[in-house]
This record gives C-alpha cells, sequence and structure tokens, in this order.
C-alpha cells in the first residue's frame, strides 16, 4: 500500500484493531479524542499499513495471534497492549460489530491504569503449545478409556477404577466372556485399546521433549527446587508468566490464578465466596495436583520450610481448603523463584512471598 498520511491520521494517539480470521477492522483516535479513520484489511497487508501511519499505542484483544501481532507492530515502532476481552467490554457502544469491537479496544487501551497481557516470546509459545498438544491428549486418552469402560458395562461387565486394572484384565475379559460379548463389540473395544496404546505413545514423546526443555533451561530447573514442583509445572509457568514480571508480589500471581476468594463488597460490608477461578484453569490444576500430593505425604511436612504452618493447618481446615491455601503458598513461592532468580531453600527460611 503506497499513500501519502493525512493530517488526520499524522495526529494519531491510538488505533484500536479488532483482529479476525482474515481481515482486521482498525478505528483510529487523534489527540482530540475524535475518530481518525475507520478501516478493515486483510491480515496480509497488516505490515504495509502499519508502515504508513505514525507510531502510536496499537490496542488489541487477547487472542489468537495477538502476541505475533504485536511483536510485528512493536518492530515497526508502535507501542502495542494486548487487553484481556472482559476488560475492553465496558467500553462497547451500541451494537457489536467489528468496528464497534476496534473502537472499544482503542478506548480501552488509553486507560492509564489498565494491566495488559505480557508480550510472550516465540520459546514461551512454542512451550505452551506442547502443554496445550499434552493436554488435549490426556484428555483423549481418559475419553477413550471410559467409552471401553461404558461398553463394558453395558455387557454387564464393571471393572475397578484405575488404568492399570483395565489395561492387566481387558484381554482376560474379552477371551473368558467371549460367549457374552459379540465379535462386533470385542473388535470394536480392541480397536479402542490400539487407540489408547497411541495416545499414550504421543504423551510420553510429548512429556520428554518438556522434560528435555526443563532440564535445559535455569529458570525451569530453579522452579523444580519447590516443593512438588516438577517438569510439567515449571515449563508451564515459564511459558504462562515468563519471568513473573507482570506481577507486583505473589499474592497478586496467586490472585490472578484465581487462589483467593471471590469478593462482593458494597456499603462498607466485606463478603468473600469461595476461590475465584480465575486466571489460567490448567496452570492451576497443576498446582493443586501438587498440592495434593504434598498433603497425602505428611511423613515429610517437616523437611519443608513451611512444614510447621502446614502441620497445624491440617487439623483445623478440611482437605480441600487445606489443598487450596497449600496451592496459593507453592504458587507465590514460585513467583518469588522466578523474579528472585534463584532456588527455594527448602530447608531454611522462606523467601520473600
Amino acid at each position: 500500500m503506497n499513500r501519502t498520511t493525512s493530517n488526520t491520521e499524522a495526529e494519531l494517539t491510538v488505533v484500536g484493531i479488532d483482529i479476525g480470521k482474515d481481515v482486521f477492522h482498525l478505528v483510529g483516535f487523534d489527540v482530540n479524542g475524535k475518530i481518525a479513520f475507520r478501516r478493515k484489511i486483510r491480515r496480509l497487508a497488516l505490515e504495509e499499513t502499519f508502515k504508513t501511519l505514525p507510531a502510536c499505542i496499537v490496542g488489541m484483544e487477547a487472542c489468537l495471534s495477538a502476541h505475533f501481532v504485536a511483536r510485528t507492530l512493536r518492530r515497526l515502532g508502535h507501542e502495542p497492549r494486548i487487553i484481556p476481552a472482559k476488560y475492553a467490554k465496558p467500553f462497547m457502544k451500541g451494537q457489536k460489530n467489528d468496528y464497534n469491537d476496534a473502537e472499544a479496544i482503542a478506548e480501552a487501551a488509553l486507560r492509564p491504569s489498565l494491566r495488559v497481557v505480557r508480550e510472550k516470546t516465540q520459546d514461551e509459545l512454542d512451550l505452551q503449545a506442547y502443554h496445550r498438544i499434552r493436554s488435549r491428549l490426556v484428555s483423549r486418552r481418559t475419553a477413550t478409556v471410559n467409552q471401553i469402560r461404558a461398553f463394558l458395562i453395558e455387557q454387564g461387565i464393571a471393572i475397578r477404577p484405575g488404568l492399570r486394572a483395565l489395561r492387566t484384565s481387558l484381554f482376560d475379559i474379552l477371551k473368558n466372556r467371549a460367549d457374552e460379548i459379540s465379535p462386533r463389540m470385542s473388535d470394536l473395544i480392541v480397536g479402542l485399546y490400539e487407540d489408547w496404546l497411541w495416545l499414550d505413545e504421543r504423551i510420553e514423546t510429548i512429556t520428554a521433549e518438556i522434560e528435555k526443555i526443563a532440564a535445559e533451561q535455569a529458570a525451569c530447573t530453579r522452579l523444580m527446587s519447590v516443593p512438588g514442583v516438577g517438569p510439567i509445572i515449571s515449563t508451564a509457568l515459564v511459558a504462562a508468566i515468563g519471568d513473573g514480571e507482570a506481577f507486583d508480589r505473589g499474592r497478586d500471581f496467586g490472585a490472578w490464578l484465581g487462589l483467593v476468594p471471590r469478593q462482593y463488597s458494597t456499603g462498607g460490608r466485606t463478603v468473600l465466596g469461595r476461590i475465584s477461578k480465575q486466571g489460567n484453569t490448567y496452570l492451576r490444576m497443576l498446582f493443586i495436583q501438587a498440592a495434593k500430593v504434598i498433603i497425602m505425604r505428611p511423613q515429610n511436612w517437616e523437611k519443608f520450610s513451611f512444614g510447621t504452618w502446614l502441620k497445624d493447618a491440617a487439623p483445623r481446615l478440611h482437605r480441600n481448603k487445606l489443598a487450596t491455601a497449600l496451592t496459593n503458598k507453592l504458587a507465590r513461592i514460585s513467583w518469588s523463584v522466578l523474579r528472585n532468580g534463584r532456588s527455594f531453600d527448602t530447608h531454611g527460611e522462606a523467601l520473600a512471598i
């Protein structure tokens, strides 16, 4: 696109982008807060379009390809701001359409107190992709195993819980109950078992690659000094928050993970409910699993610097509440390890969290 920049566009303050699969909608505001232009462009024309615009703030919602767009615009001299969708929604005016979305994003990008999403590097996006693929494969494996169990239940055959129990007894059941299970059903179950084996192999391959990355990255190695944190959690945490610079303190990170009570306060009366469960669901699930593993082994509590707290809290808290409280503590310690750049001293004093 070869054209001269108009006087209005030369005074641009902010541009809002509504990112689509093939088409982007742009709305620009000038220094007086008035709309300078509305434009629809193809995705391939993004770089050429912004080369002709003066350096300005560019807001966009956190969505697919937002990090790629942000890196492209920063390279051109602009200041990209990736905004969570819920923060742009209050600025929506009129009915929902692409231009109104872009206008709302532009207005939200100008808020001085707005918390934006940190741009991810390509390495962090790659690591995030490994975790998303592994999560999907684990979900598919669980669905496959449940389907095998469901087909057996329809034949009146119940198997005790656990993957090992089903794996070791499946073919004995198909052989011993051949008079009850039709050949067609038996073939279907064997086919599902082959899918299960393939999924196991894929999960092991992805997990091995994640463990290799964790061993090579210094940040992941330091994180694995935290009790309950292994290659999976450490790499997922680095992929999600990098070095943790987006948070001022560990408490903020715990709140972002949704590990603090949901608050509804009015008229000076504060009401606290269950945990908010906001933020990264996958990462919160991993930390909760780690906390539950630690709680299952009370003989190891004395090895940890927070063992005394855990021993005092266990008798007075329900198991799930104790797991949530410990999860919050582990998350805050992990953030501190990332920000301070040093390993967690399990036997000494806890890092400032």
